[in-house]
């Protein structure tokens, strides 16, 4: 099967929904597509933020927190769409280059420009405006989330074109994520830098791993260059190794937070490590749904398996077990 035939089978179905409506209706299904809520679901990076705040105070536990955090679910929402939206806008000339994206509706030319700009700017509007309703911590790392956006996107600096820099400043979205959902529940102080650092290289695994099955799933340099500039100066190699660099340096900052603060997660460890190596075994295969990480539902093992490993994670929140000291402790010999 070859790659063009491909993209024609995988295209984006929104796109091809729009285009058999036509009209207002087309146009504004195209607008709703490209502030993309499908990956919506990405902000469940939240959610540990927010775990950690109530494990460190319980008390925080309270339906007027629980609901706080809801609000802040939505307004990340609304802000990462505004993100997307500016995102795809920018891409169009470059999505034209990859076998799936072209059918994007900004790169198709279905949508409209003004349109795009009002959107971008009620989006993030709104959100900022919800996030004042939960506090200014919440707001400055909401704002910090757009911001982020703003940059990897808009020239001059148009982070996503720099090799390296393309997955650290997207990447950084995760410890965000993660401090937004804190900042929902506790808004005071902040979590630990190791947790924070943790996260974003956890993320720039994730990422590395996408830039590498999209690398292989193009298969032609030069085709790869025209669509993502930074994979002018990447190769399989370097992507391979980068990956590898980002879930050592994960490792390290998770064991800093695990040793100090709870060592019973050590037991966890080895589990998180399969976790790392299974999700780069699915970014190996061919078309992989590394690619679009929406679609990563579709792994049913893998995502039982993330299911399994939160349960055991929150069941080692409420377990002591003592002689896991003894690793950190030094002992006398008798």
């Amino acid at each position: 099967m070859t790659l063009e035939f491909q993209a024609d089978t995988q295209a984006d179905g929104t796109w091809r929904k729009s285009q058999a409506k036509g009209g207002w209706r087309g146009l504004l299904a195209n607008q709703v597509a490209i502030a993309r809520p499908d990956h919506w679901f990405k902000n469940v990076f939240m959610l540990p933020g927010a775990a950690l705040a109530f494990a460190v105070n319980p008390a925080l536990a309270t339906p007027s927190s629980v609901a706080s955090l809801i609000v802040g679910i939505i307004a990340v929402c609304l802000i990462a769409s505004a993100n997307y939206t500016i995102n795809e806008w920018l891409d169009a000339e470059f999505d034209r280059h990859h076998p799936v994206k072209r059918h994007r509706p900004s790169a198709a030319g279905a949508v409209s420009a003004p349109l795009v700009y009002i959107q971008w700017a009620v989006l993030a509007t709104a959100g900022l405006l919800l996030g004042l309703t939960i506090g200014l911590q919440f707001t400055i790392f909401a704002a910090i989330l757009l911001i982020m956006g703003v940059a990897y996107n808009v020239k001059p600096l148009r982070t996503k074109d720099r090799v390296y820099l393309d997955v650290l400043s997207e990447s950084v979205n995760n410890p965000l994520r993660f401090l937004l959902g804190w900042s929902a529940v506790l808004g005071s102080v902040l979590p630990p830098s190791s947790i924070l650092l943790a996260f974003w290289m956890g993320g720039a695994y994730l990422m590395a791993v996408k830039r590498y099955s999209e690398y292989r799933f193009i298969d032609d340099p030069e085709r790869a260059g025209r669509y993502r500039r930074s994979f002018i100066y990447y190769d399989e190699q370097t992507l391979l190794l980068s990956a590898f660099f980002y879930a050592l340096t994960t490792t390290l900052f998770l064991g800093v937070f695990l040793i100090k603060y709870r060592i019973e997660f050590l037991i966890a460890f080895p589990f998180v490590a399969a976790l790392f190596v299974w999700y780069f075994r699915i970014g190996m295969q061919p078309g992989s749904v590394t690619q679009s990480p929406e679609k990563l539902y579709k792994e049913r093992r893998f995502i039982r398996y993330v299911g399994l490993l939160t349960l055991l994670l929150t069941a080692l929140f409420f377990v002591d077990i003592p002689w896991l000291n003894a690793l950190v402790e030094v002992q006398s010999f008798r």
